[in-house]
This record gives C-alpha cells, structure tokens and sequence, in this order.
C-alpha cells in the first residue's frame, strides 16, 4: 500500500490491488450518506447553507447531484423545469442536453469542451474507469458535440479574457448576461471511497454587476421558470 499512497491510486482501485493480491479490501465502499459519513454529510450541508444566495451543489465522480443549497434548483428553475428531470440528476447532461441548460449557456460551444476536459482532469487520480467513458460516450452523442474534443488541443481556440483571472460560465436571461465562476472543494485526507469521491462545487457571481442582478431576482422571488 506504500506504493499505491506514493502513486495516489484512488481508494477504489487500491481495494482491487488488494483483492488480486488476496488480501480483504480496507477501504470502506458504503454510500455517501451512510452513518460513518455524518460528520462529513454535516460539514457539507454547513457549506451549501453558507453559500446562499448562489447554487452550491455536491457531487459525486461522476457529476450526479447529492446535495444542493436552496438557491441551486431555484437557479436553474429559472430556466427550465428541474422537476421534469429524472434524479439523479447530472450536471454534465444538464449542460449538453439542448432540453436542458444548453440553449441558455453563452459560448456553449467551448463551454462543453472545457468540461469535457474537466472530466479527465478531474477523474480521481486521472483514473478513467469504465462508467466515466460511458458518460463521455452519452455526452459526445448530443447533437453538435464533436469527436475532438476530448482531445486537449480542441480547448487551444477558447479565447483568453487576460483581464480576468478565471474564464466565466455566462448564462443568457431576458437580454441579461449573468457571468460566474466555480470553485470545487474536496474532502481532505479521506479514509473511505465515498469520502474521496465527494466535490463540492460552488457558484461565484464573476463581476459586480452580475452579483447585483442575482440578489435582486433572488430577493424578489423572480428565480421562477417563466
């Protein structure tokens, strides 16, 4: 197990070393939401809590929905109806489904191949396993979505804003432009696969006009599908 800590093998896979090599696994696979997990389940409610007014969701590796603050569905609500989406919702199909967020992203294009690249580079320890190609098999298969990008180069087109430190994720609603940026936040020095597996991603407005007009509509209850 010295060599797998020294190559960061996720806890997962070390379970299988294990396994081939005849010994019984030592990470715990329960779920997420199982008791040995309450302190954590807490730390995260804590964390989306503190987020309001902006959308703070957690996800698994592969970007299903666990959790999410007030302001996450009442976000995307907005735009489309969350309630005709099957659970566990994806934050990747709601973003490539042209019935989802899709038609609302500005840029859509280089939007969907960052977070193509997003999958890879964020894949635990770089490790695609068979259902993180499943899910890139679904996304690629929307319509408009190309092959290449998953290729590092397709991002070498994405323009650079040099001003801006972050590339912002900008939405489109009645003529206004709503521009944010994400942070993504890890359990630190997990013992269990359902610790290590854990992101919790939160919205940022990404200038101040955006931050005003979100705090306006959320205060005056306009996040409502229209």
């Amino acid at each position: 197990m010295d060599i797998a800590q020294a190559l960061d093998i996720p806890l997962r896979d070390r379970n299988t070393v294990l396994l081939a090599a005849g010994y019984a696994p030592i990470y715990s696979e329960g779920a997420w939401d199982a008791l040995e997990m309450q302190s954590v389940t807490s730390a995260l409610g804590r964390i989306l809590r503190q987020h309001e007014p902006f959308p703070a969701v957690v996800m698994d590796r592969y970007w299903d929905v666990l959790m999410t603050n007030e302001s996450a569905p009442r976000f995307f609500n907005c735009f489309i109806d969350m309630a005709a989406r099957k659970s566990p919702r994806n934050m990747l199909h709601l973003m490539f489904d042209p019935d989802g967020m899709r038609p609302f992203v500005a840029d859509w294009e280089n939007v969907a191949k960052g977070l193509i690249q997003r999958v890879y580079r964020e894949s635990v320890a770089r490790v695609i396993d068979d259902k993180t190609k499943e899910l890139l098999a679904t996304l690629l298969a929307y319509p408009g979505v190309k092959a290449d990008w998953k290729n590092p180069k397709a991002l070498s087109a994405i323009p650079v804003t040099l001003t801006m430190p972050v590339i912002p994720l900008s939405f489109m609603k009645d003529d206004q432009v709503l521009n944010y940026f994400s942070m993504v936040t890890t359990v630190g020095t997990p013992q269990t696969i359902a610790a290590q597996e854990l992101r919790i991603e939160c919205m940022f407005p990404a200038d101040d006009a955006t931050e005003a007009h979100h705090r306006t509509m959320m205060d005056i209850g306009l996040f409502s599908r229209r």
